[in-house]
This record gives C-alpha cells, sequence and structure tokens, in this order.
C-alpha cells in the first residue's frame, strides 16, 4: 500500500493537467463548430444532421479522433463533418455555402466571447488566483486561440473543408462534380501539410495577426471592471 501510495504522489500530474486543459477547450470548438453546420443546415430545410444525431452539444458525436490530436498538438484540427445534402435546399449552392460557412463564423464568435472573458477575469484569476485559477485562465485563452485557428483553418479552400464549399458554390456544374470527385484525396493533403509543417508556419501567423487586431475584445473588459 505504501508503495502505491509513493507511486501515485510521484506521478507528474502537471502534463496530466496540461493535456486535460488543451483538450477540453478543442472539444468545445469543434462541437460548436459542427452543431452550427448542423443548425443553419436544419434552418434551410435540411434535417439529415438532425437525423443523424448531430444536433446535439455532446463531443461524442462530433469527434474526429486524428483532428483531436492535431488540435491539441498542432493547434489545428477538424471534426468529424456533419451530413448535409444540399439538395435538400431551395437554392443547393447558396445554401451549402451558408451551411459551411456557419462553422467558422461560430468560431470567430467563440473567440470573441473567450476573450471577452480573457479581459474580464484577468485579474481575478490571473494576478490574485492560485495555481488552480490560473489554470483555468490559461484555458480560456487556449479556447479563444483554438477558436480562432479552427476558423482560419477552415476556410482554406481545400476539401472538405468549409472553405472549398463556399468556393464550389462559385463554380459551374461541370467543375463543381469534377473537384468533388477528389474530395477524399484533399483530407490525405491535409493531414501531410499540417503535420510536416508545410502550412502550420502560414497559418499561425495568419491566426495570431487576427489574435491580435481582436484582442481589442479583452482590453474593453478589463477597462469594465478596473
Amino acid at each position: 500500500m505504501g508503495e502505491f501510495a509513493d507511486i501515485w504522489r510521484g506521478l507528474d500530474w502537471s502534463r496530466l493537467t496540461d493535456i486535460l486543459f488543451s483538450v477540453i477547450p478543442a472539444l468545445l470548438c469543434i462541437t460548436l463548430h459542427e452543431l452550427s453546420h448542423g443548425a443553419v443546415a436544419y434552418m434551410l430545410g435540411d434535417r439529415t444532421a438532425k437525423n443523424a444525431g448531430r444536433l446535439t452539444l455532446n463531443p461524442i458525436r462530433h469527434i474526429d479522433p486524428w483532428g483531436l490530436v492535431m488540435m491539441v498538438l498542432f493547434r489545428f484540427g477538424w471534426a468529424k463533418p456533419v451530413p448535409v445534402n444540399m439538395y435538400n435546399f431551395k437554392k443547393p449552392r447558396q445554401g451549402m455555402a451558408l451551411t459551411a460557412l456557419a462553422g467558422p463564423v461560430s468560431n470567430l464568435l467563440i473567440a470573441a466571447v473567450f476573450l471577452f472573458l480573457y479581459g474580464l477575469l484577468y485579474r481575478p484569476l490571473y494576478v490574485y488566483g492560485g495555481g488552480f485559477a490560473r489554470a483555468v485562465f490559461q484555458m480560456i485563452s487556449t479556447t479563444g486561440y483554438l477558436s480562432l485557428a479552427l476558423a482560419v483553418f477552415n476556410i482554406i479552400p481545400i476539401s472538405p473543408l468549409d472553405g472549398s464549399k463556399v468556393l464550389f458554390s462559385f463554380l459551374s456544374d461541370s467543375a463543381y462534380a469534377k473537384l468533388m470527385r477528389y474530395e477524399r484525396y484533399g483530407m490525405i493533403v491535409l493531414m501531410l501539410l499540417v503535420a510536416t509543417g508545410g502550412i502550420s508556419g502560414v497559418l499561425g501567423s495568419v491566426t495570431g495577426w487576427v489574435y491580435d487586431k481582436l484582442f481589442f475584445i479583452a482590453e474593453f473588459a478589463f477597462e469594465l471592471v478596473n
């Protein structure tokens, strides 16, 4: 029993906590991202996501294991796409574009909310708080950044990311059909680009630039309570 207690005390809980406080923001960001797709599709007349049980806040229904790992390790990743049948929309192309845009837009809104919380809770959690309070504050900061990174990543016009569906809405029917044939290869290309650092630097720079531009939200919240 004593040996077990010694092993328990010797475990590096800080590393486990770091992983946990990275996974929770990632799950929140991808869950709301995919839920937004499904909700907009539903409002436009497509019940496919609802019938598949994807209009839910349960993150398990939205997780793509590799996409989650990518988000935690590289700050860029994806979820399991919400099923959408564009032919249930009155205007299929426009409906698909709006459904695709819903994800990145939701992530921008999430980033704005968490930047507000960042400024609002800076003093009580970071300045005056203890270890756990600072960990919570770090999770707030991570959620804001990850959500913004997810928005930036998803506007890339490579299938099956949202940017590609917006781009395809402007193409002719024949060009759209040709590109959709290669959609299944897009994820392989994306994984290689992210894992090898092919686009991580550019995405990181763009995300950082947008984050800096939106940081006035945190400054505004900070001024409200100080």
